[in-house]
């Protein structure tokens, strides 16, 4: 029995199989330095626990509405409003398990087969997949972000086709660089798109994870962008609580409407017991946040100063969620005693198997010759790492 094309044209997540390359390496007992992971190494908090328990208590394990609980939507409507300015009802609100796929329903709704997506490189590794599964055509333009965000307003414009484009998916801040798009960048952005009938993807799962560029939301620039903007959030990241699933969008009641219909005949709801838990993460006051993303940004400083300090890596400057992406090009064609570091594959293998430090390689983002580099890990893991890289490239060198 053969799989279908659809299946058959999707390739596997070199992140997550990275991750499992170096889990499977610490199991057979490796030191293993993880900088591939995407999640916060700390702990779900302890009253997020208790609201989950709490909730199992007092059987609360029934279906829920398709789009979340009343109780849970209305937080989010108070959330957007309070952190971004943005008013939606709660016919505007989807909830479902996880931002990723909230994503994948949004495409589903708005692409027909041969319709395009435009998705920057480089880019989160299911954005394109994700569009391919909805039949459409993933049309990319390049980002820079060594300093900040920037997208080439005439590119942008040559890349859109008035029929067949049918979204743009923007990510801030941003995975895998950690840049942040400042609102005079958006503000550029939305310029090009507004004559167009494209909705925008805005991606914010990481949006408090900000450093020096405060967070914008791309549908707080006006009420015309706001009105073809769908705001993709989540509890994963800031709470860390990637495991319980829970995602959640703001956008046009068409749209909303549209991918609660399809949910309901693919997943239904998201875990009654993790609403509850994200109810209460939401609930939450800032000031926790605050004292963990001070954490970050010590990590991030350190990361930055010690990958500058390695001759041949080029090392650009992240200014949000909790991803360096430096250019390790000078290392690639190097030819050593097992082999050719031919690629950024080859690169991540080899520093992965010499050094024990997982990176996930630049292609899985669509960029060749750079790594990307989590930091959320312990600041000994990352010094140790650091140490690590450094002496497996002065290997290679030598």
């Amino acid at each position: 029995m053969q799989i279908s094309k659809r299946a058959a044209s999707v390739s596997s997540s070199l992140t997550l199989s990275i991750n499992a390359k170096a889990k499977k390496l610490k199991k057979e007992g490796r030191r293993i330095i993880n900088f591939s992971a995407g999640e916060p190494d700390f702990e779900t908090p302890e009253f997020v626990k208790r609201a989950a328990i709490k909730a199992i208590e007092e059987n609360f394990t029934r279906y829920t509405p398709v789009g979340g609980t009343e109780e849970l939507i209305q937080t989010i409507v108070e959330k957007f409003k309070q952190d971004n300015g943005l008013h939606y009802t709660p016919s505007q609100i989807v909830v479902g398990n996880g931002a990723k796929q909230i994503i994948y329903n949004a495409l589903q709704v708005v692409c027909n087969p041969g319709d395009e997506v435009i998705i920057p490189i480089p880019y989160w590794v299911s954005y394109p997949e994700q569009v391919r599964l909805a039949g459409a055509v993933p049309v990319y333009i390049s980002l820079e972000f060594e300093k900040e965000l920037k997208i080439d307003q005439e590119e942008l414009k040559r890349a859109i086709h008035p029929e067949k484009t049918k979204a743009i998916i923007l990510n801030t801040p941003h995975n895998p660089t950690g840049g942040v798009f400042t609102r005079g960048e958006l503000e550029k952005i939305a310029r090009v798109i507004e004559p167009y009938p494209i909705l925008v993807i805005s991606d914010e799962i990481y949006e408090k994870f900000v450093y020096e560029t405060p967070h914008v939301s791309f549908a707080s620039l006006g009420d015309t962008i706001k009105g073809k903007t769908l705001t993709v959030n989540g509890v994963s990241k800031t709470y860390s609580m990637t495991g319980w699933r829970i995602g959640y969008a703001g956008g046009p009641e068409k749209i909303i409407q549209a991918m609660i219909r399809l949910q309901s005949h693919s997943t239904s709801c998201a875990s009654s017991i993790s609403q509850k838990a994200a109810l209460a993460a939401l609930d939450e006051s800032n000031e926790k946040i605050k004292r963990l993303i001070k954490e970050f940004d010590h990590r991030r400083k350190i990361i930055k100063d010690g990958l500058k300090k390695i001759k041949g890596v080029k090392v650009n400057k992240p200014q949000g969620a909790f991803y360096i992406f430096p250019d390790f090009t000078n290392f690639l064609g190097i030819v050593y005693d097992k082999g050719q570091i031919r690629n950024s594959i080859d690169l991540a293998s080899y520093l992965l198997e010499e050094a024990g430090v997982a990176t996930v390689p630049g292609s899985a983002f669509g960029l060749e010759g750079h790594l990307r580099i989590s930091y959320a890990v312990s600041l000994g893991d990352i010094k140790e790492g650091l140490k690590k890289i450094r002496s497996a490239l002065d290997k290679l060198r030598s």
